[in-house]
């Protein structure tokens, strides 16, 4: 049974698809990453490296009052989103010039003592 708390891909993925028009992007875009949809396990791997786009998507969804009242008590959204901390993580990375492997970036964020699960 799942908890009732209020995860970000139930709060925040339904609102970005329906800013989009809603239902599948059709056979033009087969994978899961593409230009209007965007696949990351973590907030701060989200700030370092996806796209404008994607991290403006994610901060109007979260943006209304009845969402913030929802979702303010999940540590990451809270600090990443409503505290800054993501532009600050954000500001770390070239995402022209990322590191080849994860762990870096991962690296990176945790000795910022910005890495939140």
């Amino acid at each position: 049974c799942q908890s009732l708390d209020p995860w970000l891909d139930q709060v925040a993925l339904p609102l970005v698809v329906h800013s989009f028009g809603g239902g599948r992007p059709g056979p033009a875009l087969a994978g899961l990453d593409g230009a209007v949809s965007c696949h990351y396990r973590l907030l701060p791997l989200l700030y370092a490296r996806e796209d404008d786009r994607a991290v403006a998507a994610v901060e109007t969804a979260l943006a209304p009052n009845w969402i913030k009242k929802a979702v303010k008590d999940y540590e990451p959204v809270r600090k990443m989103v409503y505290q800054g901390k993501g532009a600050v993580v954000r500001a770390m990375f070239d995402r022209a010039n990322l590191p080849p492997r994860e762990q870096a970036i991962r690296n990176k964020i945790k000795q910022a003592k910005l890495w939140l699960r």
